[in-house]
């Protein structure tokens, strides 16, 4: 059975799907260093960079302590403990105006945008090698990247996903795929991976 270990390298030479498995094991393995990285340069954790950057980008809904608990995989209790060290730095603002007072949403504070003005491009190096690809390899690696998000998010894999393929809006005419809120035919290319109008299929 260890014999067929995806991280056996023997194995790996005859099984294309365990080398692409494999890979992306690498990739996570950059964006843990570089975060990493960052975390240490601005006196954060990683998991506090990743909830500044999760609330500058999305809508206010999303951004409260279930929703980010879900988002990344963590406990409530992290993700709480992550936000008291963030508003304790004076780096966020709690938003207690919903109709239940014992919950909020959380807003990147000014201080907070300064910070995140030096840590939302960690993944920068990692772009910088995707940019010298070539278009049609892009596409290739995008449409494989897109559908294996989905599948991970119907398997319960992956609890929370905003791509086309789980939106109530997305449906698949004869051979293309198409937005019914937009309207209009998707490209492999226009396929969103994090929609903001996303709202899941039921």
């Amino acid at each position: 059975m260890m014999n067929k270990s995806i991280f056996n390298p023997s194995y790996q030479q005859n099984n294309l799907p365990s080398k692409i498995v494999a890979g992306l094991e690498r990739i996570s393995e950059v964006f843990k260093i570089l975060l990493w990285e960052k975390a240490k340069q601005v006196g954060l954790s990683p998991i506090q960079i990743q909830i500044l950057i999760f609330i500058a980008y999305h809508k206010q809904e999303l951004c409260n302590v279930s929703h980010l608990a879900k988002e990344f995989n963590v406990t409530k209790p992290t993700i709480s403990d992550a936000i008291k060290i963030l508003n304790k730095k004076q780096l966020i603002l709690k938003d207690y105006s919903s109709s239940d007072s014992r919950s909020y949403t959380i807003h990147v504070s000014q201080l907070g945008k300064q910070v995140l003005s030096q840590t939302y491009d960690f993944a920068s190096p990692l772009k910088h090698q995707v940019d010298t690809l070539e278009q049609e390899d892009l596409e290739s690696v995008f449409k494989t990247l897109s559908e294996l998000i989905y599948k991970l998010n119907r398997k319960g894999i992956l609890t929370v996903q905003r791509t086309c393929f789980g939106c109530k809006y997305y449906q698949k005419q004869n051979d293309s795929d198409y937005c019914n809120l937009l309207e209009k035919e998707l490209l492999n290319t226009d396929i969103r991976l994090d929609c903001p109008e996303f709202e899941e299929k039921i």
